[in-house]
């Protein structure tokens, strides 16, 4: 009954749902959707902000600022009166489980073991209907979730006992189903999505049982963002009737190999999109030299290396130089070691320290790395932001516009991380007088965003805005000077 009440609503919003071998339940179209057009937005049956050692959020809105503790729990934040208003139905009863806890073991309550309790919380109020449900907010779509339980390696299921067990202890409710519960976290772990600010940056994590039924593909034609913690997917190209909608579960900037193990050991499955059904043919291959692979010894060559196990070197399949497998050993070990201490310095604060670092890491991923390297380009982003942060922009943009290239070669055209990078390069420009550069920047981000984002998020505001300025600026700057 609920699933035909599920269809009857996603009917109606031009989609439905059907099960695919090898896939499980699928999201279809069954009209046409263009680019930037919203496919489905749902609110989280639960979710829960990014508290750590490092500062804590507001339980509703997410905000970091002016919080206040829960007086008797001691374990949940607010930003003022509204949220707490907002979360009382709920934390009225969580707060009294989360009381029974002991002050020493409160570090013990993981954004993870703070949602299940939440889960089991608002189903009991659901039914006891203190909180409404709803067709696509009810435990019945958590029930339809895949745990890939029977898929679990040993060690992880005693960990999620372990943590069915503090859940059972939290609540204190008699006859709670342990095993239903360790089964729940793997259904978390396979199903649930990190909220995000605009900017990608991570906020919370949210169930959204029905946007979980999108499956994934590393060429997506859909993209999924949040506006608060709403989650939003958009179409990022033309979608026709009759296809399905698809989103990217991780970062699609690797290689096949990487993607594909990333996706076995979280997800447990293996991707047979268009990109990965190329897996080992020569584009694969030399794709996977290029992105994750070294460069070529000869600093005039721009050639991928391939690996001679037998003779334990590599070689420019451009130039036929070769590299001793010993020798980019050494250099990957002190890159290694530089890079952890370099990212410690950064998450502390000290940027100058971090800037001396990775601009010494930068030094030897360039006679290590392919110039299109994955690691290159992550090192110089956060040297970017590094700068940024000193507030020496120059040297901000320079660094900014080296990962640009690298960025349009691994995100597709209408990639909300490609869009971002231009946004913060156009910014740059503009700090810096550059407005024609600016403009082209700013344009290329707008034209990106407004398809991924919509045009309602405040920065989306601020971009046009600023983007409006920069075109008059720069028309100005056109006009001929009167001559008196």
């Amino acid at each position: 009954m609920e699933q035909s009440k599920l269809q009857t609503i996603l009917a109606e919003n031009g989609l439905t749902f059907c099960n695919l071998h090898n896939k499980g339940r699928s999201l279809f179209t069954t009209k046409e959707f263009f680019p930037g057009e919203v496919i489905i937005r749902q609110e989280p049956y639960v979710s829960v902000p990014n508290n750590s050692s490092r500062g804590s959020r507001c339980e509703v809105c997410f905000v970091s600022d002016n919080l206040k503790k829960c007086s008797a729990c001691h374990a949940v934040w607010y930003c003022g009166s509204s949220c707490q208003k907002t979360d009382w139905k709920l934390h009225r009863v969580e707060c009294q489980a989360l009381s029974n806890v002991e002050k020493g073991r409160l570090k013990y309550l993981t954004p993870s073991i703070c949602m299940m309790v939440k889960l089991y919380l608002k189903r009991k109020l659901q039914n006891e209907k203190v909180i409404p449900a709803s067709v696509t907010d009810n435990y019945s779509l958590v029930e339809a979730l895949v745990s890939h339980m029977s898929e679990i390696e040993e060690k992880q299921l005693v960990l999620y006992a372990q943590m069915a067990n503090l859940v059972n202890a939290i609540l204190q409710w008699p006859g709670l189903n342990l095993k239903e519960v360790a089964e729940n976290f793997s259904k978390l772990a396979c199903n649930a999505h990190s909220i995000c600010d605009s900017e990608l940056r991570p906020l919370g994590t949210g169930l959204y049982p029905v946007v979980a039924i999108i499956n994934h593909s590393c060429l997506p034609n859909s993209v999924l963002v949040f506006e608060d913690k709403v989650s939003v997917v958009r179409a990022v190209q033309h979608i026709p009737k009759g296809t399905e909608v698809v989103i990217s579960y991780i970062e699609t900037a690797g290689s096949t190999m990487t993607r594909q193990k990333l996706l076995k050991e979280q997800y447990f499955f293996k991707c047979a999109c268009p990109r990965c059904i190329k897996l080992g043919q020569s584009d694969d291959i030399q794709e996977s030299a290029v992105l994750e692979g070294y460069r070529c010894s000869n600093a005039k060559c721009s050639g991928f290396l391939l690996r001679d196990s037998e003779k334990m070197t590599f070689t420019c399949q451009q130039c036929g130089h070769v590299r001793k497998v010993d020798d980019i050993k050494q250099i990957a070990s002190e890159v290694k070691t530089l890079s952890e201490k370099a990212s410690t310095s950064q998450t502390a604060g000290n940027y100058e320290e971090a800037r001396s670092l990775f601009t010494r890491v930068e030094e030897l991923q360039l006679k290590l790395c392919h110039p299109f390297s994955l690691d290159l380009m992550r090192t110089r982003d956060n040297l970017m932001k590094i700068f940024m942060e000193l507030k020496i922009w120059k040297d901000a943009l320079f660094y900014c516009r080296l990962t640009i290239p690298i960025y349009e070669k691994v995100y597709i055209a209408c990639h909300p991380m490609l869009g971002l990078q231009y946004y913060t390069c156009g910014k740059l420009e503009w700090l810096l007088g550059e407005t024609d550069n600016s403009v082209r920047s700013l344009t290329n981000a707008a034209d990106i965003l407004r398809v991924t984002h919509g045009t309602n998020a405040p920065f989306m505001k601020e971009l046009l805005a600023k983007l409006d300025e920069a075109r008059a600026e720069a028309r100005f700057k056109l006009q001929p000077v009167d001559e008196d």
